[in-house]
């Protein structure tokens, strides 16, 4: 039973790092490629709701992370690898771990930390990602940018993107928690779709890539 719980939480993570990934694939280069403005918001929007619901699914620290890291591996693996763009994946979904570990702490009860968490994470996020761009890493883009433009991404686009974590953390929260029940309820079906789902969007991600 343990190893079947186990396999379950395995299953569910891969899932929703695909999920995201698919998105990052797809749309982000959609999305790039015509110089669609907010693109990086609307990709964030995407990916808090998918946070919020793995930790509907599992509120455990270090889930989000993992998360995150699947959907880097799903870029990785199904487009070209702008390496910005992966780091800003992997930002998000750790710093929204931070923010979840600390302040999610029921599991089925919806409360103002759950909106809090996802728009504080997403901000966070930004400016670090800002940061580490222009300081340690060094793109030309930032350097250039340099100040004013890590506060433009950070806490102008950055509060836009917020203020969707804060409606889509929670809708996303309350689709995971349905979503875990569902399974246990029935775990054959549940698993049997989630699994073609997921075979689904990876050989999506490679017709797309």
């Amino acid at each position: 039973m343990w190893h079947v719980q186990r396999f379950k939480v395995v299953l569910w993570l891969i899932f929703l790092g695909s999920l995201w990934g698919i998105v990052e694939v797809v749309a982000g280069e959609f999305l790039y490629a015509h110089q669609i403005p907010l693109a990086s918001v609307w990709l964030t929007a995407w990916a808090v709701f998918v946070l919020g619901m793995g930790r509907g699914v599992l509120n455990k620290p270090g889930s989000s992370t993992v998360i995150g890291i699947l959907a880097v591996v799903f870029k990785l693996v199904n487009a070209a690898p702008y390496f910005c763009h992966l780091l800003a994946i992997f930002l998000i979904g750790m710093m929204f771990d931070v923010f979840a570990t600390l302040w999610i702490t029921q599991k089925q009860r919806l409360s103002v930390t759950i909106p809090l968490s996802g728009a504080v994470g997403v901000v966070t996020s930004r400016a670090l990602f800002a940061s580490v761009g222009a300081y340690i890493i060094r793109y030309d883009r930032w350097v250039d940018g340099g100040l004013p433009m890590i506060i433009q991404h950070a806490f102008v686009t950055g509060a836009l993107a917020a203020g969707m974590a804060a409606l889509l953390v929670p809708l996303g929260f309350w689709m995971g928690v349905h979503g875990g029940e569902h399974w246990q309820r029935r775990p054959r079906w549940s698993f049997a779709v989630t699994l073609v789902v997921l075979i689904g969007v990876w050989m999506w991600g490679r017709l797309a890539g």
